[in-house]
């Protein structure tokens, strides 16, 4: 049995940017381009038109920006998920997309090889983010939140020792094998682990349980 194919819908104004993905992700045997938008109202209204699996989108649009329209997106649709593509690798950028909701991020200068596959990772459910932003992401959390989450900190105590231990482990960007081997214990318990932890915290994904780790101050800059 053949997966299924990874719906996408790419917003950009620019047009060149959004014909250049599209070939490249319609030349991938398991990712089809539904659409395009350009800009983040047309974004909106197009996920709801469309319920594609992934949004590829722009920042800096006109209409409404690709943060504003991510909240929006991850807010009225559950299934669909974000994955933000920019020029701009900068502090201010990367921390508000991830707290609107974007499930990953990746500089517009990534190969197609690395476009297409942050499309599946993303669609898998796991978080994306480009080394050079993670490292920014760290410091903009570190200047950000000097003090932690009151309602964090209380969320916190419902994990276990464990949760909360696999938690930090996903802050500080190991994916579950890796997570597996540091615990030395089976994936699969992994998963298990995750999947309890983004339920008791009410989060989307694995990015906005890093989000959630950084803002309960259970991770902070070496």
């Amino acid at each position: 049995m053949t997966a299924p194919t990874i719906r996408v819908l790419i917003c950009d104004d620019q047009m060149m940017i959004r014909e250049g993905f599209s070939v490249l992700l319609n030349a991938m045997p398991d990712i089809e381009v539904v659409g395009e938008a350009v800009n983040g109202r047309e974004a909106v209204t197009k996920v709801a038109e469309l319920a594609p699996d992934i949004v590829l989108m722009d920042i800096r649009m006109p209409e409404l920006n690709g943060i504003d329209a991510t909240r929006e997106i991850v807010t009225s649709s559950a299934d669909t998920k974000v994955l933000v593509l920019t020029t701009f690798d900068l502090d201010e950028y990367v921390y508000q997309a991830l707290r609107a909701g974007a499930s990953g991020f990746l500089l517009k200068d990534a190969s197609a090889r690395q476009l297409a596959d942050g499309v599946r990772v993303v669609a898998a459910g796991e978080a994306l983010l480009a080394p050079t932003v993670t490292r920014r992401l760290i410091t903009e959390f570190s200047r950000l939140t000097q003090a932690p989450k009151s309602g964090a900190v209380a969320q916190v105590g419902d994990l276990t020792e464990r949760e909360t231990e696999v938690l930090v482990l996903i802050a500080q960007g190991l994916s579950n094998a890796e997570i597996a081997e540091h615990l030395v214990v089976a994936e699969s318990t992994i998963k298990t682990h995750v999947s309890r932890v983004l339920v008791k915290l009410g989060l989307r994904d694995r990015t906005q349980a890093a989000v959630f780790a950084y803002e309960a101050r259970l991770v902070t800059p070496s």
